[in-house]
């Protein structure tokens, strides 16, 4: 990573750990970057802990750039997964940090320059005086089928992975097939059934047609 030792405290974006962080890893556009997905002018709308972890994905690709280490697509994220995720074991994470540290890569370093939810916020509010704009309704009932939409996509994916590979495996018997994902969502009142597409374009239950 780039020393940045020598460069005046005026030429920083702000002194709070992102703005040091991004001097350090050279990340130039990271201010644009995180106010654009925070607010939405992004093609994606992230949350501060998306966006911490989108934070910490970059640090760490950064980090591996300047050990020489050629990464593949996806790459970085399960790495970063294999450190920080609370399903990981223990040994798999040391295992991982040792492999690290083995290439080249201070992961100490790194891991100490890692960012939580709170101080993105903190670093969008105060340093970068970024707001959030209330959304309309539409809007939001917009995102939150594009979110939904998103989900059950990833949904039919991996469960179509999953048979695909007990197919090849020869522990499923079964042709040529299709996986298909229906959120339906029943009201307990007038017991009217929608999909969730249906019932976001409604934006009502029969409950209120009696």
């Amino acid at each position: 990573m780039a020393n940045q030792d020598h460069e005046p405290e005026s030429d920083r974006s702000c002194g709070c750990k992102i703005g040091r962080v991004a001097d350090r890893y050279e990340l130039s556009t990271l201010d644009d970057d995180l106010a654009a997905y925070w607010t939405g002018e992004a093609a994606e709308q992230y949350s501060t802990r998306e966006l911490a972890a989108y934070l910490n994905q970059r640090i760490l690709e950064a980090a591996l750039e300047e050990a020489a280490i050629t990464v593949k697509e996806g790459e970085v994220e399960n790495t970063y997964r294999l450190l920080t995720d609370d399903d990981v074991s223990s040994g798999t994470q040391v295992q991982t940090r040792t492999e690290l540290e083995r290439d080249g890569v201070p992961i100490e370093e790194v891991e100490s320059d890692f960012v939580s939810h709170q101080t993105v916020y903190n670093h969008l509010t105060d340093c970068l005086d970024v707001s959030l704009e209330t959304p309309s309704d539409e809007e939001r009932l917009e995102r939150s089928a594009e979110k939904l939409g998103a989900l059950q996509n990833r949904t039919a994916a991996v469960t179509a992975d999953t048979v695909a590979q007990l197919k090849r495996n020869g522990i499923l018997d079964i042709g040529e097939y299709n996986v298909t994902v229906s959120i339906t969502v029943t009201c307990e009142e007038c017991f009217q059934e929608y999909t969730i597409r249906d019932l976001l374009d409604e934006r009502a239950c029969d409950c209120n047609s009696h």
